[in-house]
């Protein structure tokens, strides 16, 4: 039985939602997706949906605007109301107007010519006048930060951007329930926190909100969060006390919040919920002075331990070995004449674990494209080996170098998930024998055994991206180059993922990862490169990265919540263990 909230929903008035007994099994599948969900959600109130991938969430909310069953084929049972309407017999464009959705691959929802026509578009369906429509594109794209791109082809905006436009899109429309799956995948942290300010405004305007997130610590402006497991909510609890259940959590993939992991660990009850109350309870703990946190967070390159520390390390790239990529005064302009790169320096030695991080639109998946020849530069030179990569073949370059799109559609091609893996060794020429136990290894290292001989474009978003990450993996690569390799995955997998690239990376291979998850570079890299507005700011340690007070500030990054914490202490932790061991020794 699903556990249930402790408190009353504080908001009055009849149901916006109404779920009822819910059931859906898709066509040529013998396993519900969807088991008797119920639940109820009142207007104006904004309600989270957690559980692990394949738990049925999008199935979930697509029955709120009849995607299911009515594109997605199926057997379907139960009943959902919207402001009192029963959905039963009505189509897809009469629901609409009523519930807006922003799709998990949002990208499948972009089609237009240019940004402005893409806000503009449902409305024209719907009937608005031209100067309606004018105001209210105007106001979308001004309320998710893309204002002045209205002539922008879509094509050409950053993975991030195009996530914002898809939202701007919804918006204007101004339905009574928005539904966003994942809205925030691929945005960095200051995108990301601009998107929940304005979902907190839409909500003030009275609009109510359904979030598919795999991330909690985003999710405590939620009133409520459903955790869906196996097709089934299996709690319904304000978010304060279901993120002081970890345990709960940890059993159904979710990555607890750094705070409450942290609680637990210390035996702090109750669990806090901020910043501020954590720092309030470790001092009493602990007995640490107030005056830690007024001094200078410097930090030693030198030094493993999180400890403060009196200088600051100039030796960014120490102990780095010889360079497999090197860039040299790389600059990059787009056709239009879009400067997007200019006077990059870089290089990857063997055995480095590198994470480039920075805003939406600074640079990053374009400098990543050049290591792979994908580009081609301006001016400047990349090289391979001590080779110019613009004299070496694809092939050449593919020995060598492995690279996975943010969108893994751009890569995949093959009928099968087992042949798309083999694709690489069997056309390099290796052996039958080879390229079977490649295929096979890779397969078990992302978790897809069973998927092998299924069509990867009718898998999800987060089995997709798995796809083109065996695919380089089966080409055995001594740089592996991976643009947002976590998303669409949730916590157990994401931990999976990384675990098998610092497997690769213990063994010699480079590894390269684009990212916006802050624990993500705290638990994994050793070295960060940030990017702004196309130029390099920084390249240097991870702990020293996160204790530039500065630099943090600049670029708008969000410290891993455990760091944020143990800078208010005076130390400079990346994860919870460190802060446990280094209280805990102090105690």
């Amino acid at each position: 039985m699903a556990l249930t909230a402790s408190r009353s929903l504080h908001l009055g008035g009849p149901p916006e939602i109404e779920v009822k007994e819910v059931s859906f099994t898709y066509r040529g599948s013998t396993e519900p997706a969807l088991h008797g969900i119920s639940f109820v959600q009142r207007r104006g109130e904004i309600v989270g949906v957690v559980g692990p991938s394949g738990a049925g969430k999008s199935t979930l909310v697509k029955c709120l605007n009849r995607l299911v069953p009515s594109f997605d084929n199926g057997t379907f049972a139960g009943v959902v109301k919207i402001a009192g309407q029963t959905l039963a017999e009505q189509r897809v464009c009469d629901v609409a107007p009523l519930v807006g959705m922003v799709f998990q691959d949002f990208e499948s929802q972009l089609f237009s010519t240019n940004v402005a026509h893409e806000v503009a578009f449902a409305m024209e369906q719907c009937g608005y006048s031209r100067e309606e429509m004018v105001q209210r594109v105007g106001a979308a794209l001004r309320a998710v930060g893309l204002e002045g791109f209205e002539s922008r082809d879509p094509a050409t905006l950053s993975g991030g951007e195009k996530q914002r436009l898809a939202v701007a899109a919804v918006m204007a429309l101004r339905p009574r329930v928005i539904v966003l799956d994942e809205p925030t995948t691929d945005l960095d942290p200051q995108g990301r926190a601009e998107v929940f300010a304005l979902i907190e405004q839409m909500r003030l305007q009275g609009a109510t909100l359904v979030l598919v997130e795999h991330d909690l610590e985003a999710l405590r402006v939620c009133d409520r969060l459903l955790v869906v497991r196996d097709g089934r909510i299996v709690a319904d609890l304000p978010p304060s006390e279901l993120m002081a259940r970890v345990e709960l959590l940890e059993s159904c993939r979710l990555r607890p919040p750094d705070l409450s992991l942290l609680c637990e660990r210390l035996g702090i009850t109750p669990h806090t919920q901020t910043l501020e109350e954590a720092e309030r309870a470790i001092r009493a703990r602990f007995r640490i002075c107030a005056t830690a946190c007024e001094s200078r967070l410097d930090y030693d390159a030198s030094a493993s331990s999180c400890l403060p520390v009196t200088r600051v390390g100039q030796e960014a790239n120490k102990g780095r070995q010889e360079a497999l990529i090197e860039v040299r005064k790389l600059t990059y302009a787009y056709p239009e004449g879009r400067l997007a790169l200019e006077d990059i320096d870089f290089a990857v030695g063997s055995g480095e674990f590198v994470a480039i991080v920075g805003r939406n639109g600074s640079g990053k998946s374009t400098l990543a494209k050049h290591l792979v020849g994908i580009l081609r530069p301006t001016r400047g030179q990349v090289l391979l080996g001590g080779r110019d990569l613009s004299r070496l073949t694809v092939a050449e370059i593919s020995r060598h170098v492995g690279f996975v799109f943010q969108n893994p559609d751009h890569q995949i091609f093959a009928a099968t998930v087992e042949e798309e893996v083999a694709f690489g060794p069997r056309n390099f020429g290796l052996k039958p024998d080879e390229v079977a136990e490649r295929t096979q290894r890779v397969l078990a290292a992302v978790g897809l055994e069973k998927l092998r001989f299924q069509d990867p474009f009718l898998l999800s978003k987060g089995e997709r991206q798995r796809v083109a990450v065996a695919a380089a993996l089966a080409l055995n690569p001594r740089v592996l180059i991976l643009d947002e390799p976590t998303t669409g995955l949730d916590f157990f997998e994401q931990r999976r993922m990384m675990e098998l690239l610092t497997e690769l990376n213990r063994g010699g291979v480079a590894i390269v990862i684009i990212t916006h998850t802050p624990w993500l570079v705290a638990c994994y890299a050793r070295r960060v490169v940030m990017m702004e507005r196309g130029r390099k700011v920084f390249d240097g340690p991870v702990r020293q990265f996160f204790a530039s007070s500065e630099l943090l500030e600049n670029s708008a990054f969000r410290l891993p919540e455990v760091t944020a914490l143990s800078r208010r202490l005076g130390l400079v932790a990346l994860t919870v263990d460190e802060l446990v061991s280094v209280l805990e020794a102090r105690s």
